[in-house]
C-alpha cells in the first residue's frame, strides 16, 4: 500500500508512547499517510506524569521544517506543543516560507497528568498570531478557556467561546467536550457560516493518555487526503472513539489508546 498523503508534524516527544509525536506518527501511519516530524522538545514522562521537558532549541525547530518541506512538500501540517514565545515566532516564519494551506492546531497546554507545557507569553502570541494562520484550531476545555477567559459548562459554552476564538481570527473552531461531567460527548465544529455537533457515547476510562494529539493527527490526515473539514472531524473523531474502546490498558497512571485499530493482520502473518 502506497501513503495516501504527507503529514508534517511539529510537536513534542513523548517518551512513553502515548501522545506527542509518537502518537501523530502512530496515527498518520495508521490512516494510511506518510510521516514527517519537527520536533519542539524532548519530554521524559509515562502513564503517571512528566518527569522534565528539555526543549529544543527554535533555530532547530525552524531548520527541520524548512529542510524537510524544501524535499518533501507536506500536504497539510499538524502543530502540537509550542512551549515558547520564540518557538512559536520560529514556526510562524517557517509556515510563511513552506506555504501550506491545511494546518490544524493543537494547542497543548497541560499534559494529562496535569504539568503545564506553555507560558503565559507563548499563550498570548499563540492567540495574536498563530490562530490565524491555521485551517483548524481543536482545544480541549481547558484549553478553551484559558484561550477565551470564559467558564465552559455546556455545548452553548463551547459555542460560545469558538465564536471568540473565531473573532480572533480563526478559519474553523473543534473544541473537543470530553472534560464535560455528561453522559455523552459532544464535540463541536464551528466557523463563519456553520455549527456542526457531534454527539457520541461517553467512554469511562482513565486510559487517554494522547487523545488530543490523536485526534488532531487524524483530522490532518483525513483533511490532506481529500476529505472535507467536517468529515475529517467526523471520521477522526470515530477513530479516537475506537482507539480508546481498544485500549491496551498500559501503565499505571493514564494510559494509551490503541492507534492499531484500524489494522487487520492476516492470519498467516501469526
Amino acid at each position: 500500500m502506497k501513503p495516501k498523503s504527507k503529514i508534517l508534524i511539529i510537536a513534542g516527544s513523548d517518551s512513553s508512547g502515548g501522545a506527542g509525536i509518537q502518537a501523530d506518527i502512530k496515527t498518520v501511519t495508521a490512516l494510511g499517510s506518510y510521516a514527517m516530524t519537527a520536533i519542539t522538545a524532548v519530554t521524559t514522562q509515562n502513564t503517571t506524569g512528566v518527569k522534565s521537558i528539555i526543549p529544543i532549541p527554535h533555530k532547530e525547530i525552524s531548520k527541520q521544517i524548512e529542510f524537510t518541506c524544501n524535499d518533501i512538500k507536506p500536504d497539510a501540517i499538524k502543530i502540537g506543543m509550542l512551549h515558547s514565545v520564540d518557538v512559536i515566532k520560529s514556526v510562524l516564519k517557517s509556515l510563511s516560507k513552506i506555504k501550506v494551506k491545511k494546518i490544524v492546531l493543537d494547542p497543548v497546554m497541560v499534559a494529562k497528568g496535569g504539568a503545564r507545557l506553555i507560558d503565559q507569553d507563548s499563550i498570548k502570541i499563540l492567540k495574536n498570531n498563530l490562530v490565524k494562520k491555521v485551517s483548524l484550531i481543536t482545544p480541549n476545555i481547558p484549553e478553551a478557556e484559558v484561550l477565551t477567559n470564559t467558564k465552559i459548562l455546556s455545548k452553548e459554552d463551547m459555542i460560545y467561546a469558538s465564536n471568540i476564538l473565531l473573532n480572533l481570527g480563526a478559519k474553523n473552531v473543534l473544541i473537543k467536550g470530553g472534560h464535560l461531567n455528561q453522559k455523552s460527548i459532544y464535540d463541536v465544529l464551528v466557523n463563519k457560516k456553520n455549527i456542526s455537533i457531534f454527539k457520541n457515547k461517553k467512554i469511562n476510562t482513565k486510559n487517554t493518555h494522547g487523545t488530543g494529539c490523536t485526534l488532531s493527527s487524524a483530522i490532518a490526515t483525513y483533511y490532506a487526503c481529500g476529505k472535507t473539514l467536517k468529515k475529517s472531524c467526523s471520521m477522526a473523531i470515530k477513530y479516537v472513539n475506537e482507539a480508546i474502546s481498544s485500549r491496551p490498558n498500559y501503565g499505571k497512571g493514564h494510559g494509551p489508546i490503541n492507534h492499531l485499530n484500524t489494522f487487520k493482520i492476516k492470519k498467516n502473518f501469526l
